[in-house]
């Protein structure tokens, strides 16, 4: 995943500072060098971490503690400053068209993960504005491109426009800007063609469909995992196309970040979304302040939030938070709540957005394998109605029965019957205030996180008195975007 090794350097960095008051010139010191070092190393360019690392340091040297900061958390907190701001302060919208259609064209080199990126970002727009796309496919010159945005759009159920490879790109895209017009499509997406490495003939064609199509967004997709040459890539096509913004992909991979860090200091064109995964939904809006939380392991509680809140049913949520409270909470509620946390994705994914666990060692090659939750749902599905209302009479004979039903080992039943009743002890704890509100925060999802680890309990978070008043400040961080999210909400 990305980021780890640059979450990991940077955390051992900050962790150095020690003290009260004002900040130590030489602690200071050392631990810019060692962020200085993790930052080029994560393939960050070198004239973007220059001009980071003086900025953290005219405010870091002799900084009054902040109210409730000590001096280490006075520093993470300017890091994590910096790093948002470095990276573009608040989400980039979309640029929108006074009247329909919005039309995107969208650029890159050849395996960036552009036609995907196209198809993706206009399900998005689908499902979550019930807009009504239109995908044109202008890439006439890649092998299969047409098929495989053809294949993208039935799948997906948006239409795309393509008239084969033997008509000239410039006239498919007015052809297809005509059939929009028609259809009353809102949303034009443009899927033009790539090349191994910017060349003019490239670069000419895309400044004519530019002038034709007169496009109220330029996205160019980059693949995180060039490194330094997705920067380099931006830069260049920046030079000759008016962009609007970016699309970074495979910000999932074995990639350093550094694209990340880079794209809007060096071309000053903001990153609107990443691609982070293979699905139709894994394309997310880039929120700055968030990714600066999640390099420097305070986790990523607003995006766990909304996942949470996207996948749960409100009214079965209200029944479900009134059964914890009653301590009624059974099986059956279990399964359910089993389901709606497989549906925000991967259980490793979702843990490390908790703050601390970005950078536990126990999670590092944390793999859950999705056949854990099909074993719960097995050996629940074994029980009669009267043993998934009433737990209580799951006696050891009946238990061997489950084992038996489900094919599962007797001593996995045991496991699973026990971090049950653990779950819902802490959730009837939680709905009476014991956990500060956190039952709330997790829009409901209330899943035990080691019931998904195989039983081993939730690893624990960074030791040491540092690493938990990072969290402590990181949660707060986390409580107060809340608040502002909700106040916004009111005003509209």
């Amino acid at each position: 995943m990305a980021f780890e090794n640059l979450t990991d350097r940077l955390s051992k960095a900050l962790k150095n500072l020690t003290g009260q008051g004002k900040i130590k010139e030489e602690d200071l010191q050392a631990s810019l060098r060692e962020i200085r070092l993790a930052l080029l190393e994560a393939d960050v360019s070198y004239p973007t971490v220059k001009k980071f690392i003086a900025n953290i340091k005219d405010k870091a040297k002799g900084a009054e503690i902040l109210e409730g900061l000590n001096a280490p958390q006075q520093v993470v907190k300017i890091v994590n400053d910096e790093l948002t701001a470095l990276m573009g302060e608040e989400a980039a919208p979309l640029n929108q068209s006074e009247k329909i259609p919005t039309i995107i064209m969208m650029a890159g080199l050849q395996g960036a993960g552009k036609t995907t990126t196209v198809a993706k970002l206009a399900y998005k727009l689908k499902k979550e504005n019930n807009a009504r796309p239109l995908m044109i496919a202008a890439d006439v010159y890649r092998p299969a491109a047409i098929d495989q945005l053809e294949i993208l759009g039935k799948d997906l159920d948006v239409p795309v426009f393509s008239e084969g490879t033997d008509v000239d790109p410039r006239d498919i895209v007015k052809h297809g800007l005509a059939q929009a017009k028609e259809k009353n499509n809102d949303y034009v997406f443009i899927d033009t063609a790539g090349r191994l490495q910017i060349d003019e003939d490239l670069m000419t064609e895309l400044s004519d469909i530019a002038n034709i199509a007169n496009p109220d967004e330029i996205l160019l997709t980059v693949d995180a995992m060039t490194g330094q040459n997705a920067t380099e890539t931006a830069q260049g096509f920046a030079d000759r196309l008016d962009l609007t913004g970016v699309v970074l992909t495979k910000l999932d991979g074995d990639t350093r970040g550094g694209a990340a860090l880079s794209i809007r200091d060096v071309t000053g064109k903001p990153i609107k979304f990443v691609g982070q995964g293979e699905k139709p939904t894994d394309l997310d809006v880039f929120y700055p302040d968030r990714m600066a939380s999640r390099i420097l392991g305070m986790g990523d509680m607003l995006t766990f939030i909304e996942k949470a809140q996207k996948e749960v049913d409100e009214k079965k949520q209200a029944e479900q938070l009134e059964k914890m409270r009653q301590n009624t909470f059974d099986f059956n509620d279990f399964v359910d709540q089993l389901k709606q946390v497989q549906n925000m994705g991967p259980m490793e994914d979702l843990i490390k957005m908790i703050p601390g666990m970005a950078n536990n060692p126990a999670l590092k090659n944390m793999s859950i394998d999705p056949k854990t939750f099909t074993h719960m749902e097995a050996i629940v599905s074994s029980m009669t109605p009267k043993e998934r209302e009433n737990p209580d009479l799951l006696n050891p004979s009946r238990r061997r029965r489950l084992a038996a039903g489900a094919g599962r080992p007797v001593v996995e039943v045991n496991k699973m019957i026990k971090q049950f009743d653990q779950m819902k002890k802490m959730m009837n704890q939680a709905t009476k205030g014991n956990f500060s509100g956190m039952d709330q925060m997790m829009g409901g999802a209330g899943m035990d996180m080691s019931s998904m680890m195989g039983g081993q309990g939730m690893p624990g978070m960074p030791s040491g008195n540092f690493g938990q008043k990072v969290q402590n400040f990181a949660m707060k961080q986390a409580a107060r975007k809340m608040k502002k999210m909700k106040k916004k909400r009111g005003k509209k």
